[in-house]
């Protein structure tokens, strides 16, 4: 039936319309004449039917009711069926003054009323037909009776929709029980068929009453802290939450059940949206050839995504991770099909092979985000760290120098500040190797620091979820353990931005906002899941690993820190370093990890680095600041 009906959509409409205006037409007499119909009107009435369909035909086509979804009719649609109808009953009875000639004999008010009725019964069947397909009709297929219990905050705009597209959709299997909302003008009234069941001091106990498996937060513009205000109240009551995206992200206009997804811990952290200084990140990467060092990585890969909106000349993608490099190289070509990529497998400790990469696409702008990261592991293999870190960061600034790029910016961590683990000391003195280029070099040197990103490669959200799927327990080191968390969108626009200030050796420092107990993230994920944390999935304290503090720091002592142009941004003086004395180090450091020396590598770092103290990880420095 529904295959017929799709089929011949315009015949069927036409037959439906020809039905209606006859019908209407024989209505208007019939209440004109109370129910009487007099023998002349057998005579006029099949004259009036073809001057009735000969002209409104061609109006109702012109006015666009052949269009349009009759499932969906709104009242922009009964404006438009209401204008057509007065068009139409006015050429009728211009078409009768003149064409018609026993126009005396009808009666005025049969020319009204059938308007009127012609009106009533095409609006009629459409809101009819919008009725049953959403179940309004008792008998028609029944109002849901079943699926999940879905609460929705917002019974604005965002919700009313969302809330029709769940009525309308079976396939959803979801049955809306009410609405959430503050505004108390709307405490107790029905919008579009569902009540408004209270505000979110009641949240608690409307989802035990009415038995809410689910929440949708259908308030766009909510910020993080609302969201965990939600999600807190509901700490102890087993429901998924579900939200839409931002405004910003909804740039079609219309609100989809489609368009929700599960509450994320990025919406709970909610920071304030990013101010870019675009015109000033234009000019830095805009007709430039950029290279990506590590850019199938976590953070390499959102830069290059970044990097292409601003449409630069070329861009060369290095890693030497075969796989996420072919992933993140054809991404881009699918997205950016018009732009120069080059993706090319290679090693930054291979002098040979950077300096070839820089000798044929001389690249204007380098992003240095290549690095071995994860600290429990680098504390194990600290000749690896020293020499990827430190000898490869060496070896691509010294190209950007000796190939005269314009710009290189190098990817830092917190971890850098104050290190207690060999991760975080390699990138010290990485940060040291690119200060002691930018004294003497043409090329602008920059470092940015930041720290954690949610969701990045072996980050620990991904291990979380991982743990709570698998039914738990979810480890956490410490209960004390804090860390500062960004996006990874958001972290790499703000390294672009740095990247486009200052005139070279600056170390920028980001706003990570305040730090967040790692618990306190686990806890909040075991409730995103639809667990209560404690009972249905435990949380155990596994300790802290080696090499790891209980705080990360952005700033080292003596350094400083000043405000720049962007809010979110901020620069540290720099440390003066003897080069010359640095270079000996560093050749030291090179013959030490050749021989796997690991000893003689972390005693070495420590020359180098002299913050670094391994034997305070896992204490909290009195003396330290954060930022």
């Amino acid at each position: 039936m529904k295959k017929f009906i799709k089929e011949n959509h315009f015949v069927l409409i036409f037959i439906y319309k020809a039905i209606a205006i006859a019908a209407a037409l024989f209505l208007a007499y019939l209440v004109r004449f109370d129910f009487y119909l007099r023998d002349s009107f057998w005579h006029d009435y099949p004259y009036l039917l073809v001057f009735a369909l000969l002209v409104k035909f061609p109006i109702f086509w012109q006015q666009g009711l052949s269009r349009g979804w009759w499932r969906y009719v709104s009242i922009a649609d009964i404006i438009l069926l209401a204008r057509a109808n007065l068009l139409a009953s006015m050429g009728f009875i211009i078409a009768l003054v003149f064409f018609y000639d026993r126009m005396t004999g009808v009666p005025r008010s049969v020319l009204v009323l059938d308007g009127v009725f012609c009106f009533a019964l095409m609006s009629g069947t459409r809101f009819l037909t919008r009725a049953a397909r959403e179940n309004y009709i008792p008998g028609f297929r029944g109002r849901r009776s079943h699926g999940t219990n879905t609460l929705i905050i917002g019974a604005g705009s965002a919700g009313q929709m969302i809330a029709r597209e769940i009525q309308q959709n079976r396939g959803l299997n979801k049955k809306v029980v009410g609405f959430i909302d503050d505004d108390p003008m709307k405490q107790g009234y029905r919008i579009v068929g569902y009540k408004v069941l209270g505000t979110q001091e009641d949240l608690v106990e409307v989802c035990r009453r009415e038995q809410v498996e689910e929440i949708i937060s259908a308030i766009p513009s909510a910020n993080g802290r609302q969201m965990r205000s939600i999600v807190e109240r509901c700490e102890n009551l087993q429901i998924s939450f579900k939200t839409l995206p931002g405004v910003s992200d909804l740039i079609d206009g219309r609100v989809s059940i489609q368009q929700v997804r599960d509450v994320a811990l990025e919406d709970l952290l909610g920071r304030d949206p990013i101010r870019l200084e675009l015109d000033r990140i234009r000019a830095f990467v805009e007709g430039k050839r950029v290279l990506v060092t590590g850019a199938a990585g976590s953070i390499g890969s959102e830069i290059c995504r970044q990097v292409c909106h601003f449409n630069p000349a070329r861009i060369i993608l290095f890693d030497n991770s075969e796989s996420p490099l072919f992933n993140i190289h054809r991404e881009l070509a699918g997205s950016y099909p018009n732009l120069h990529h080059t993706a090319i497998v290679g090693d930054i400790r291979d002098i040979a092979r950077i300096e070839g990469v820089f000798d044929n696409c001389l690249p204007q702008v380098v992003f240095h985000a290549a690095a071995y990261k994860h600290v429990p592991l680098m504390e194990d293999n600290s000749a690896e760290a020293a020499n990827n870190n430190v000898r490869g960061t060496r070896v691509v600034a010294e190209a950007a120098n000796r190939f005269k790029a314009e710009s290189f910016v190098m990817i830092s961590t917190d971890k850098a500040v104050n290190p207690t683990n060999v991760m975080g000391a390699s990138k010290r003195a990485a940060e040291l190797v690119v200060q002691s280029l930018a004294r003497r070099s043409s090329t602008r040197f920059v470092t940015v620091r930041f720290g954690n990103v949610l969701g990045s490669a072996g980050s620990v959200i991904p291990i979380f979820k991982e743990q709570i799927a698998s039914g738990g327990p979810v480890t956490v080191t410490h209960p004390e353990v804090t860390r500062f968390f960004m996006t990874i969108p958001e972290a790499t626009q703000l390294v672009l931005q740095a990247g486009s200030m200052g005139a070279g050796g600056e170390i920028y420092l980001l706003d990570m906002g305040e730090p967040v107990r790692i618990v306190t993230l686990a806890e909040q994920l075991i409730q995103l899941s639809g667990f209560i944390p404690y009972e249905d999935i435990e949380i155990e304290f596994t300790g802290l690993r080696p090499g790891e503090k209980l705080y990360e720091e952005l700033l080292i002592d003596g350094e400083g820190v000043q405000p720049t142009s962007h809010e979110k941004i901020m620069v540290a003086r720099a440390t003066v370093v003897d080069r010359e004395r640095l270079l000996v180090q560093l050749e030291e450091l090179y013959q030490l990890q050749r021989v796997i020396d690991q000893p003689g590598v972390i005693a070495k770092l420590r020359e180098i680095v002299p913050e670094f103290r391994p034997e305070k990880a896992g204490v909290e420095r009195e003396s330290g600041k954060q930022f």
